[in-house]
């Protein structure tokens, strides 16, 4: 796990400022403390930082091929490389190190492009061929490794892990896309390929780019995607045999490592399978640490506690208290573009901890998604079987007046709190799934956004990010629809995000054994009934379990890793979330209205709405604008 950052001139061979490339380099510093190395070359400058896991004595990098002639940056891990040596010194290829890493540039010698498709894990790389006069980047195929890359008005393409890489050069423009910021408040990230930045860009997952010197920079191609065939035939019983022999496998990948490796635990059934798996594979305890909340209500530490006592694991928990509020900053300069999932804030601290004890740590990330754990699938579910009870040409117009209608109830019982469903049930599936998931609604985003924004946006809406997944997902099951557009959003733009950014800080590397890709295309071969059925999500993952996790584990309500907002902007953060709000760069820069904003901020610290979600929303962009931009950022145009 490392940090990568670079620099190639696409139009020729200028040379490369080294103490421009020192400090893109040195930014990222924290997610590799221990070496730091540059290479330069006209027209071509890497930098890497490294956090040795796997061959510590010889896998420095940049790293060569036998003549120099292919340099390569990385960051992530190629599970699959002890397989891949043996098959590339067959066909001539001759090693110097026992890296992972040097699979890669032997890996572009024998199959070029292709390379990739030959790599199982998690990563980001770019190469040069001086040979070829080629430039190649690539992204793993989920997304769980970063790349941002940025081609400046001169020709000269920066990229990097952070964001923070590209913005240590001078040139990078700093002006914000207002396209970035709709989908920031509608979703709480800005979704790739898309930056915060107009001239940045992120490498979307499953795609590489190949640049030669001296012609026009080209579009991404995309070399994997998920299919939800659904079409395979085996039973409910065969399947969690195969489930338990693929998740094990997985898991026995992700154990590699010359340094101290534990797991997360949080009492969930995701990383709970994953330290059960684990702990058969072991010969020694495992490793676990789980966080704790004062209030009980987010407290999930029981259900750890009690895989942790049955797989007599080194388990250490930390308890977190309720008003861990400190972060705010911390987080707008960790994740350098503006992120609005409180639940940095708990990520954060159990990296924290692990990082005490343990250099590589799995976890349970992307179960929800690969196998239909989340409670708004049951929801959307629901939404689906009502729409297709009725006409749409009847369903829009009286769902869509009562929607209008129905008044906002957070105050009262859930079965009362009407509006929502309503007017999900105006919407077609996609339209109702991104409402669904939006932390701003389409009014109230536009209630919030200034006129000068509202018109650099030219009527973009978020949602046309959704649809543009969905014409590509190749399946109209209901289930298995709504699982894409996770994958292509929620869990690379917040999941991964999430998890890259606060395991990097503390130099954490983190495995996800459930990301594992042949995993993925497996389960998406399997029908949507062995994912949920009836209102039991992640059906075959607790069948497969029910041997060897506590059912009190497997069949407890989800609870998620969240903090208090609510309690929080009425009380302890009452003045700050006023103060900040009240006199945001947001108002000055011409993004947001003032009185929209304080009304939020008014009817929530009266008690009369629940706004923390949107308050959250607005102080960690505000807090974005103030430690990430700064001096630099760039007014709208009034």
């Amino acid at each position: 796990m490392c940090g990568i950052t670079g620099q190639f001139d696409t139009r020729g061979a200028r040379e490369i400022d080294r103490a421009v490339l020192q400090r893109m380099n040195d930014s990222q510093q924290h997610r590799g403390p221990d070496e730091g190395s540059l290479h330069l070359e006209p027209g071509v400058g890497f930098g890497h930082r490294r956090l040795s896991i796997i061959d510590i004595a010889t896998g420095q990098q940049p790293l060569f091929n036998e003549d120099g002639s292919v340099v390569v940056v990385f960051n992530g891990e190629i599970y699959n490389y002890q397989e891949l040596i043996p098959e590339l010194q067959a066909a001539g290829h001759v090693f110097h190190t026992k890296s992972d890493t040097e699979c890669i540039v032997h890996a572009w010698e024998q199959w070029g492009e292709d390379c990739v498709q030959r790599f199982r894990g998690m990563f980001a790389f770019a190469l040069w061929d001086r040979n070829r006069q080629t430039l190649f980047m690539a992204r793993d195929r989920l997304g769980v490794k970063p790349m941002y890359y940025a081609l400046l008005d001169d020709g000269l393409l920066l990229f990097g892990s952070e964001l923070k890489s590209l913005m240590a050069h001078p040139g990078l423009k700093r002006d914000i896309d207002p396209l970035a910021i709709e989908e920031y408040f509608a979703l709480g990230y800005v979704a790739e390929p898309r930056s915060i930045f107009r001239q940045a860009l992120k490498l979307p997952p499953g795609h590489s780019l190949a640049m030669r010197r001296g012609q026009p920079v080209g579009q991404p191609r995309e070399y994997w995607d998920v299919r939800f065939t659904l079409d395979n035939p085996m039973s409910a019983e065969d399947a969690c045999a195969e489930l338990q022999q693929r998740l094990r496998e997985s898991v026995k990948l992700r154990m590699i490592a010359e340094v101290p490796l534990g797991a997360f635990l949080s009492g969930g059934v995701d990383s709970s399978a994953v330290v059960q798996a684990m702990a058969g594979l072991s010969s020694g305890p495992v490793n676990t640490c789980s966080i704790a909340f004062k209030d009980p209500k987010y407290n999930e530490s029981q259900f750890a506690q009690m895989v942790a006592d049955r797989y007599r694991t080194n388990h250490r928990v930390e308890t977190v208290d309720s008003d861990d509020f400190d972060l705010v900053d911390t987080l707008a300069r960790l994740y350098d573009e503006p992120y609005a999932d409180s639940s940095a804030i708990p990520t954060y601290r159990v990296c924290q901890l692990a990082r005490k004890h343990v250099t590589v740590a799995l976890s349970g990330d992307g179960g929800d998604e690969a196998m239909g754990g989340y409670r708004r699938y049951r929801l959307h579910l629901m939404e689906e079987r009502m729409r297709a009870s009725m006409p749409e040409s009847v369903r829009r117009p009286v769902f869509g007046l009562l929607g209008r209608l129905y008044p906002k109830a957070d105050w009262a019982p859930r079965v009362l709190r009407a509006k929502t469903t309503f007017e999900g049930m105006a919407r077609n599936s996609v339209e109702g799934y991104f409402h669904s998931v939006s932390l701003l609604r389409g009014p109230a985003r536009q209630a919030l956004y200034s006129a000068s924004l509202k018109r650099a946006l030219g009527g973009y809406n978020a949602l046309s990010l959704f649809e543009r997944h969905a014409a590509r997902a190749g399946t109209d099951d209901p289930l298995a629809l709504i699982q894409y557009l996770d994958f292509k959003t929620y869990l690379v733009g917040d999941i991964n995000t999430k998890v890259d950014r606060a395991s990097m800080a503390h130099s954490l590397e983190v495995r996800e054994p459930l990301m594992d890709h042949p995993l993925v295309e497996w389960l998406a071969t399997l029908p949507s009934s062995l994912k949920m059925r009836g209102n039991e999500g992640k059906y075959l993952l607790k069948k497969a379990m029910e041997p060897v996790l506590p059912n009190d584990v497997l069949y407890r309500p989800k609870m998620g890793f969240a903090v208090p907002l609510a309690r929080w902007f009425r009380g302890p953060l009452r003045e700050r979330v006023r103060g900040a709000l009240a006199d945001s760069p947001m108002f000055e820069g011409g993004w947001l209205e003032r009185a929209p904003v304080m009304q939020l901020v008014s009817e929530h610290q009266s008690g009369s709405y629940d706004h923390s979600t949107p308050l959250w929303t607005l102080l960690m962009f505000d807090a974005f604008l103030r430690n990430a931009v700064g001096e630099a950022r760039t007014p709208m145009a009034a």
